[in-house]
């Protein structure tokens, strides 16, 4: 039969796409003898809605992650508590909280943690507030050795460039290099220094003063209240240090010639407060009038295990960290710039170098309660702003195990041990230099017997003291040498372990207020890195200011009685002491264990 005489309804017609449509449509036209004329669109109703419906959910997937992804950098660079970011400089009103936990290294914070849990009965998971906010961790060698002292640590954080080992502020070819505070105060920030030891210690004066050898306090007093090529370039210092600010000859003064710095300070136009009374006056900082120059204690102020026990003499950490806070912020509140405070737990240090545990871990705590207060600041305060925390470098060599004997050693220390003492070392030392200068006709038995008791027994609650220990304190009362045989008792008791007196090569821990506001800083760095976040986060640029002083600064050089002249800087680097290069071995090993070489 030909094609075209196959039945309409053939099972075997071709097929199509739209087969099933067109074959009711022609069941429907033979029936009702009426033809439909079919569609001229090639895709029915169906299919176009298929396609709305496809295009709609593109479009809609888009838009979420578009307002995913701003919102994302909104948070990142706008966020409360964190500067704004515009491309690699930020912009905008903020302040900057730089921190220095000089000494500490990461067996402090484990040596703490554990005696922290014992001390309050908490669980092996509880941890400081320092601990929730570590980002990084830093190398910290100087250009003259792998182990650095505070001095070139500080220069890499304030100029952003390693020095060798006591310079401040000053470069291994001997000028001085422009400061990141330096810097803020020509831009318009107000800024401030905040330490518990000397003001004119290595790392306050870092930010602030420029000379070859760190021992040159006399001159760094006289460099922070303004007698510098810059002028006065720290509207706030609270610390210690108030001997270096006396003219010689009056009580309480270590200065070597007659010039009265606080008076300098005064003329310049400072607030002065010496005493607890003074601190107390200025309110937590609300009754702050700047420039303000607070020097709480001749030398340093006291190790924190033994300052609470004398509170109303001097101010701790947290109190004066809480006072420059709310003073920099009143000062700012109506300027377009914000503030730089650098504040610095500075005894850490110390207690690295006496070997002292037990004043170790109250200088840790300490210093972590000042963080938490710098934080709640941060979250609290209206203008963005952000906190940087980290040490210059270890001391110590500190270990949490000691091996006592020849034989293998337990795996064990026992925090539980520290907890039991009531004075740091140097303050049991000096006890013992008083008793024996007020009591000159005191025999043996009797000093024994006070040893025994009152040092050994009431201050380190130590109740076991070998006949070898009290003789050796006995043989060796001089501060410096009992200051270590008490630290040693009570090291050796809790099992924590010291490499040196001085400083370790370790690397150090960096911490943020949020891992964003410090991205930079992620991971292992340089300490001079630390030093350009500083730079950059302040939108600061440092050549000018270095310009500046190589400009100026010989108009601020001396002349001595025979007319020679001495540079503002101070004494000059003697040519026998290595600042560019790694120094090498000497064959010390050989030197005598004396303490006196």
């Amino acid at each position: 039969m030909a094609r075209k005489d196959e039945p309409l309804l053939a099972g075997d017609r071709p097929s199509s796409e739209n087969s099933d449509e067109r074959t009711i449509e022609e069941e429907d036209a033979l029936l009702t003898g009426k033809h439909k004329p079919h569609s001229t669109d090639k895709y029915g109703w169906a299919f176009w809605r298929e396609i709305g419906i496809f295009v709609w959910a593109v479009v809609a997937t888009a838009a979420v992650i578009i307002i995913a992804v701003m919102y994302q950098h909104q948070q990142t660079t706008r966020s409360h508590g964190s500067g704004t970011w515009n491309g690699s400089k930020p912009s905008g009103k903020r302040n900057l909280i730089f921190m220095v936990s000089d000494g500490m290294g990461p067996t402090s914070l484990s040596l703490t943690r554990s005696f922290r849990q014992f001390e309050s009965g908490l669980p092996p998971d509880d941890i400081l507030v320092l601990d929730q906010h570590l980002i990084g961790s830093s190398r910290t060698r100087s250009t003259s050795s792998l182990i650095t002292d505070s001095a070139a640590g500080a220069t890499a954080f304030s100029c952003g460039h390693k020095s060798y080992n006591g310079a401040i502020s000053v470069l291994p070819d001997h000028t001085p290099c422009g400061t990141v505070m330096e810097a803020a105060k020509r831009a318009g920030y107000t800024t401030g220094l905040v330490v518990t030891t000397r003001i004119t210690d290595a790392t306050p004066a870092c930010f602030a003063a420029h000379v070859n050898l760190r021992d040159e306090e006399d001159k760094i007093a006289r460099q922070l209240i303004g007698d510098h090529p810059l002028g006065h370039v720290v509207d706030l210092m609270l610390g210690g240090g108030r001997c270096h600010f006396l003219p010689q000859g009056t009580p309480g003064s270590c200065r070597a010639d007659a010039i009265d710095v606080v008076g300098m300070a005064k003329e310049n136009g400072f607030s002065y407060v010496e005493d607890r009374a003074g601190f107390d006056g200025l309110q937590v900082g609300s009754a702050v009038k700047l420039p303000l120059l607070g020097l709480f204690a001749r030398t340093d102020i006291p190790y924190e295990i033994d300052r609470r026990q004398v509170e109303d003499v001097y101010p701790s950490l947290d109190e004066m960290a809480r006072t420059a806070l709310k003073a920099l912020s009143e000062a700012t509140k109506d300027s377009d710039q914000g503030f730089f405070v650098m504040i610095e737990g500075s005894r850490i240090d110390h207690a690295g170098h006496g070997n002292d545990p037990a004043a170790q871990v109250h200088e840790v705590l300490a210093y972590d309660m000042a963080f938490a207060s710098v934080l709640e600041f941060l979250e609290n305060d209206d203008v963005p702003g952000v906190v940087i925390s980290t040490s210059d470098h270890e001391t110590g060599g500190l270990a949490t195990a000691r091996q006592l004997h020849r034989s293998y050693p337990e795996y064990l220390w026992y925090p539980g041990t520290l907890a039991n003492v009531t004075h740091s070392a140097e303050n049991l030392a000096y006890q013992l230099r008083d008793y024996l200068a007020q009591h000159q006709d005191v025999t043996e038995s009797e000093l024994r017997a006070y040893i025994k008791k009152d040092l050994i027994g009431k201050g380190l609650g130590v109740h076991d003291v070998t006949d070898t220990e009290i003789n050796s304190l006995i043989d060796h009362s001089d501060p410096w040498p009992a200051s270590y045989i008490f630290a040693d008792i009570i090291s050796r008791r809790a099992q924590s372990g010291w490499a040196t007196h001085g400083h370790s090569a370790a690397d150090v821990n960096i911490y943020a207020s949020r891992p964003k506001d410090a991205q930079k800083l992620i991971g292992n760095h340089e300490n001079t890195e630390v030093g350009h976040f500083l730079r950059d986060y302040l939108d600061l640029d440092l050549e000018p200011i270095t310009k500046e002083l190589l400009e100026k600064g010989s108009s601020f050089d001396s002349f001595s009685a025979d007319g020679s002249r001495e540079s503002w800087m101070g004494k000059a680097v003697p040519k026998t002491k290595v600042v560019d290069k790694m120094d090498h071995y000497h064959g010390d090993f050989k030197r005598s264990l004396d303490c006196n070489h």
